[in-house]
């Protein structure tokens, strides 16, 4: 009995999976970590493989390891194909990095989404040498986020530096007036 629901659940998952490659959809969702972030790059590979048509990614993440996220960010970039953003959800943290990724006209959500920038956190421990080497990183990595909400906002970087100091939550509409997308959707169908 057991291993027919295993089955029937290999298969139901593999059907969706196969639906959500067919759709040209990629999940951003939950905590970016690094498996997310080859599974995310896999599947942008495969999907740019196959062909030079638009890739839609739905994100609704609280954000995870910032450099996972750069992964994704990157690998979005370095596909030649273009790429739909869609917030849902949540987007924040490290999430808004990879929302960035894509030009402001590609950058949407649905109207219940959250938006949230702040300045990324670290713990470390360790001889006072190895922690001001890690305080040191932190700083730059505040610096490189503050940067590119800046550039893709069109916010001036005194401002996003002051808003990221702390959490810094937005509605639908306050993304939209600060620049983090260009405007909410709420069907599939409207889509560029």
């Amino acid at each position: 009995m057991a291993d027919d629901k295993d089955n029937n659940d290999t298969n139901r998952n593999s059907f969706l999976e196969e639906k959500a490659f067919q759709s040209r959809t990629v999940l951003v969702f939950g905590t970016i970590n690094d498996k997310l972030a080859a599974e995310v790059s896999k599947r942008l590979i495969a999907l740019a493989a196959e062909s030079a048509d638009p890739i839609t990614i739905l994100v609704s993440s609280p954000g995870g390891h910032v450099e996972s996220g750069d992964v994704i960010h990157d690998m979005i970039k370095f596909i030649n194909v273009p790429v739909n953003m869609v917030g849902t959800g949540w987007v924040g943290s490290a999430a808004v990095s990879v929302f960035l990724s894509v030009p402001k006209e590609r950058r949407v959500c649905l109207p219940n989404t959250r938006f949230l920038i702040h300045q990324p956190s670290g713990g470390c421990g360790g001889q006072a040498t190895d922690i001001a080497i890690q305080a040191r990183e932190i700083v730059k990595v505040r610096e490189r986020i503050s940067a590119l909400i800046a550039k893709e906002s069109g916010q001036s970087l005194e401002r996003v530096t002051n808003d990221i100091d702390r959490d810094y939550w937005m509605s639908a509409e306050e993304a939209k007036e600060y620049g983090l997308i260009s405007h909410t959707i709420v069907r599939q169908s409207e889509l560029a």
